[in-house]
């Protein structure tokens, strides 16, 4: 797996098959009952791969491929790798909270500066935004490294069922 070193918390990639999506979605759908027990679960041309609940920590990622087929002998694999859907709902959340009370922060400094009064608790507000911002993009940078060798882990699975030597992920 080859991870770069740009902002990215949510890898994506994307691979061109030579088979029909139904050939590997079934592929996906026999790997149930896999050696390394990991989760494989289906839905339409979409495949949940996880780790199994008692080897979870916060932040163990999990990889979701689309696998569609737009013709008979060919198929695109979009996948993405990304924490629990409830955590990375919560996460978002967390950031949306920030932003809000960022803006709401500076706008209130700012009526507070056009009106000739003390704003230095609006400009801390807002600075703390920032700096709270800065500890969540920390911990998912954290998360992600200690959830790295569980992506390798669902990759090279993901290969093997594939029979494809390397993915490069985006």
């Amino acid at each position: 797996m080859i991870l770069g070193e740009e902002i990215v918390l949510r890898p994506r990639f994307k691979l061109d098959l030579n088979e029909h999506n139904e050939a590997i979605l079934s592929r996906f759908e026999a790997a149930v009952n896999n050696p390394e027990n990991l989760v494989v679960s289906r839905v339409d041309n979409h495949v949940f791969i996880r780790i199994p609940k008692k080897e979870q920590h916060f932040w163990s990622p999990q990889l979701h491929l689309e696998i569609m087929s737009f013709d008979k002998e060919k198929a695109v694999l979009s996948g993405l790798f990304g924490p629990n859907p409830t955590v990375w709902t919560m996460f978002m959340f967390f950031h949306f909270i920030i932003a809000v009370l960022f803006i709401g922060f500076a706008i209130w400094g700012y009526t507070n500066y056009k009106l000739d009064r003390d704003f230095f608790i609006q400009v801390t507000g807002t600075v703390f935004m920032v700096l709270f911002w800065g500890v969540l993009y920390v911990a998912g940078r954290m998360g992600k490294i200690a959830g790295k060798v569980e992506m390798q882990k669902l990759n090279k699975f993901m290969e093997v069922i594939l029979n494809k030597k390397s993915s490069k992920i985006i």
